[in-house]
């Protein structure tokens, strides 16, 4: 057992009593209001060049996912292209409606473009941006 220590003005206290006490602090984090998605616009022709696309594109054809999938409803969810790479694109999308907007971009059976068929594909999607791109990739949907 311990030994109580005698103090300079001759009060005894126990040695398990003079240590700080540790306070431990916790946060919830709540749901996230949007959502983001990575796609990738791919070509039905193995020949062919690899399609290149921009933030009008990327939009469009998101939107256009939507409209043929949940008609007027599709149309009224808002869909932020954040960064367009070559045939990439990263989209943020209200968090209620992720899975609806992914049903509409694997169901959408893509357009016609300068003769190929181009459609979009879902690479990843997530409630966090940061953990779909990670420490390596924060460059890549940065503006």
């Amino acid at each position: 057992m311990h030994e109580p220590i005698t103090c300079t003005n001759g009060s005894r206290e126990h040695p398990l009593k003079r240590q700080k006490s540790t306070e431990i602090r916790t946060h919830t984090i709540r749901s996230p209001p949007f959502a983001y998605a990575h796609l990738e616009l791919s070509s039905s022709s193995p020949s062919a060049a690899e399609p290149a696309m921009d933030a009008l594109q990327a939009r469009s054809y998101c939107a256009s996912a939507l409209t043929r999938f949940l008609g007027d409803t599709g149309s009224a969810v808002s869909v932020d292209v954040l960064r367009v790479r070559a045939n990439r694109c990263w989209v943020r999308v209200p968090a209620p409606d992720l899975a609806a907007f992914s049903a509409a971009i694997t169901a959408w059976p893509g357009t016609t473009d300068g003769g190929e068929r181009v459609a979009l594909k879902i690479l990843q999607c997530s409630d966090w941006l940061g953990c779909m791109v990670g420490r390596d990739g924060q460059g890549d949907v940065g503006a």
